[in-house]
């Protein structure tokens, strides 16, 4: 059955997987405190962020990893090299530990991704 809140969809992935749980709520800090005012909502099994009504990603829990999904990702110029996926319009990181977030760049793809869905 489909998680129908946020918290109890915190809950899935905590069952799940404690690292997963950490990381889910690190990114979930992390893009308010990049982009200022955010909105979040749950759709397609994890938490989509917008900011002003323009949706730029989603973080989904996997039993391996987390990835944080950018949905105009092929717009992206990969100032690091950490996106990955091939697709016309998506693309994604997968963290799997706490030093990923930094060691990815995440806060500066969060940045790009924005950007790139306006």
């Amino acid at each position: 059955m489909a998680a129908k809140s946020i918290p109890t969809l915190l809950e899935d992935i905590r069952l799940l997987s404690e690292e997963a749980h950490t990381l889910v709520q690190a990114v979930r800090a992390l893009v308010p405190a990049t982009l200022g005012a955010t909105q979040e909502e749950l759709k397609y099994g994890g938490i989509l962020f917008a900011v002003e009504g323009t949706s730029f990603a989603g973080v989904f829990a996997y039993k391996q990893h987390v990835s944080v999904e950018f949905g105009s990702g092929a717009a992206i110029v990969d100032p690091h090299g950490c996106l990955e996926g091939a697709g016309k319009g998506r693309r994604h990181i997968k963290l799997r530990t706490m030093s990923d977030i930094a060691d990815k760049h995440l806060a500066d793809y969060l940045k790009l991704a924005l950007d790139a869905a306006r």
